[in-house]
């Protein structure tokens, strides 16, 4: 069962209508292997709305037991890099001239108004996409929407990500970090210095990117 109290005060308002959409998702997965684990589900929504100045949209969580942490793209392994994020601190290490990380967790990012959303927010141990049809996507709809008509930068990679998040107005775009498509436009890309650009012209701090 889902209760307000595992978020910030500040998302229940957005929640609260999906509260019987959300304790079905629980009650139909009955005791099926899934992750993140359970408490860590909703661990993006620690960080307040209100100190939201970016989004970075991911798909679903990482499939492998364990790694998938409730931060999209982080991982909750220290000494597991998985491939995508791998060429995420390429392409971080490539235009902030920062070293590469050492760990996978982005827990940093969020704790610096990083949003780390992932459009489904559970999916079958060992497997892929398999939660994206259960009920994920009204709440998230609701959530990308009122992010949408606030001061913040959409970091969009992949097709997905580029079709959920249509309706920012600022955003940054590009192919999935993926070792399938990496190459074809996300190296390069320049990210983060990007966003921290679009924040400056909209009157709000950059994003400090360093990982340690």
């Amino acid at each position: 069962m889902f209760l307000l109290s595992e978020i910030d005060s500040s998302w229940h308002e957005i929640f609260a209508p999906h509260l019987d959409e959300i304790n079905e998702i629980f009650e139909s997965l009955g005791d099926s292997e899934i992750t993140p684990a359970r408490q860590l589900i909703f661990s993006a929504f620690s960080l307040p709305i209100t100190e939201v100045k970016v989004l970075i949209l991911g798909q679903d969580p990482y499939p492998a037991e364990g790694v998938a942490d409730g931060l999209a793209f982080s991982s909750g392994q220290p000494s597991l890099i998985p491939s995508s994020l791998r060429n995420i601190f390429k392409e971080y290490s490539d235009d902030l001239g920062f070293e590469r990380p050492e760990t996978g967790s982005l827990q940093s990012w969020q704790n610096r108004g990083v949003l780390l959303l992932n459009t489904a927010l559970t999916t079958e141990i060992g497997k892929r996409d398999t939660h994206k049809s259960l009920g994920w996507k009204n709440l998230i709809s609701s959530i990308l929407l009122e992010l949408s008509r606030r001061d913040i930068v959409a970091i969009l990679w992949g097709n997905s990500a580029r079709s959920a998040g249509s309706i920012f107005s600022h955003k940054i775009e590009s192919v999935h970090p993926s070792p399938l498509s990496a190459h074809r436009g996300f190296f390069g890309s320049r990210p983060f210095t990007k966003t921290n650009e679009i924040l400056a012209q909209i009157g709000r701090d950059p994003v400090n990117w360093k990982l340690s």
